[in-house]
């Protein structure tokens, strides 16, 4: 167990406080080797006053402090220390940094030791595990410390704490409501207060003010309710979108079928996801009820717009993708969040904005705003919460919906034309293949869907991540949420 020590004097002025911050997370240290350590990690403010941005990440999401025997006998030596955190990471690069960190750090022989001396914990494990973590590592917590988690569904991270903390102990958890490669700077950080006074909740917003992230609370309900209506079906769509591709033996950037903006976003953002890690999404899927619930209804409406078409039902399709349209979009300004020849600019392959378009039903699309119309679920309503990705996936739709001629198109080119209709069959195959797998709630059938997808298009994923950055970093300058607080 690695935890930091804290000084008052070693802290920015700003945020002088005695507080001792480890993260608690449970990682497997290489492949040679089963067993589990639970690492913390050092000070959130090096960020503020180190020059490379491996902290960023690792204070999100915990890191692996490689050479486990320097660790494992007390002392660390950072002269040939790497610190490391999923594809990220980098070397403590001059003698001063390696004696400033080396002074602040120790290493305690287990979990116990650390949660008796600690002042701020954070759970910083997967949705699943953190009942059994926080029971063993729990009842030691330090009297009047605050504890808190980072997972993507509250319900089970709260339950945890209020069954195994002692009473004395305030919680409070954060959840940083984008993806580990997005710059955190004015991107949404939720912070959720379950029990505490508010001297707790503003340490906890003290200490990670070094984000700059827009700070939100919310209450644990509130934040499950908010992530599903934002994330859960966003992220089912993509997930099929690859299930799709992968079982049709494509990479869609290489089709010419594929080009266009909205296009664009479909492959790019279904890489992104499919470049995580996979229990980021079940977590989300499987614990959350109203996730669940979403997901259903989205494989559903899939398959009964794929049915529509099938049976050349045009005047019924129209009829219901239009009514869910003006339900989901009809007042909104005249203003939208995307536009399509920005999003021509970020191509995998050769089929930027010179190749020509082919028609496209979009039934991802249809089926989304159609799920949205069935659930009563205003997406706009969120948007001061809404991660990246969700924003991005609004903003096509929108474009898709409000623009009356490509509207008119798709819904001809779902009855019409049989160009995609492999495709969204296979869709349709995936989007209730990964219902049914979230409904029975089985982590371990989740994960080897998404591994061996993600395997099907690793090659590509740094190619992926380094044009989706570039897509991100241009497109939320328009699709950027409200910037004003939500009241404590």
């Amino acid at each position: 167990m690695v935890a930091s020590s804290h000084p008052a004097d070693a802290m920015p002025e700003d945020q002088a406080a005695s507080v001792l911050c480890v993260f608690l997370a449970q990682l497997s240290l290489g492949d040679s080797t089963k067993q589990k350590y639970l690492l913390g990690c050092a000070f959130p403010w090096l960020i503020t006053q180190s020059s490379y941005s491996f902290p960023r990440g690792f204070i999100q999401s915990g890191g692996i402090l490689h050479d486990r025997p320097s660790a494992r006998h007390g002392r660390l030596n950072y002269q040939h220390r790497y610190y490391r955190n999923g594809s990220h990471g980098a070397y403590v690069r001059s003698s001063t940094e390696r004696s400033w960190l080396e002074g602040k750090i120790r290493v305690y022989p287990n979990g116990h030791l650390v949660s008796r001396v600690s002042d701020w914990i954070i759970y910083s494990v997967e949705a699943e595990i953190i009942d059994k973590v926080v029971a063993q590592f729990g009842p030691s917590t330090k009297q009047g410390a605050v504890v808190g988690g980072q997972t993507s569904c509250k319900a089970p991270e709260m339950a945890a704490f209020l069954a195994h903390l002692p009473p004395d102990v305030s919680i409070v958890s954060c959840h940083s409501l984008h993806g580990p490669n997005v710059d955190t700077r004015d991107q949404p950080l939720a912070i959720v207060r379950q029990r505490g006074p508010d001297s707790a909740v503003e340490l906890v917003a003290r200490i990670l003010h070094c984000f700059q992230s827009r700070i939100v609370y919310l209450s644990a309900e509130e934040h499950d309710l908010i992530t599903a209506d934002t994330q859960a079906v966003t992220h089912a769509a993509f997930l099929s979108m690859g299930t799709a591709w992968k079982a049709n033996n494509q990479f869609p950037w290489e089709v010419g079928t594929y080009a266009g903006g909205i296009e664009n976003i479909k492959i790019n953002l279904m890489l992104r996801i499919y470049s995580s890690k996979w229990h980021v999404y079940a977590g989300l899927a499987i614990l959350n009820p109203s996730a669940k619930k979403q997901i259903r209804q989205y494989a559903q409406s899939v398959t009964e717009l794929f049915k529509l078409m099938l049976a050349g039902n045009a005047e019924e399709l129209e009829k219901r993708v239009k009514t869910a349209g003006k339900a989901v979009f009809g007042h909104r300004p005249a203003e939208m969040l995307l536009e399509d020849e920005v999003l021509d600019r970020f191509s995998l392959g050769n089929t930027g904005s010179k190749a020509k378009r082919t028609p496209n039903n979009h039934l991802s699309l249809l089926a989304i705003v159609d799920c949205w119309w069935r659930l009563d679920i205003v997406p706009y309503e969120h948007m001061i919460c809404s991660t990246p990705l969700f924003r991005l996936w609004l903003g096509a739709t929108e474009y898709l919906f409000r623009k009356p001629n490509l509207l008119d198109e798709v819904l001809q080119t779902a009855i019409q034309d049989n160009t995609f209709r492999s495709d969204d069959l296979e869709f349709t195959f995936a989007a209730r293949g990964w219902s049914e797998c979230v409904s029975f709630g089985d982590f371990s059938s989740y994960r080897n869907r998404f591994e061996q997808i993600q395997a099907y298009f690793a090659p590509r994923f740094p190619d992926a991540t380094r044009l989706g950055n570039e897509m991100i970093q241009t497109i939320l300058k328009t699709t950027q949420a409200p910037k004003k607080d939500r009241e404590l």
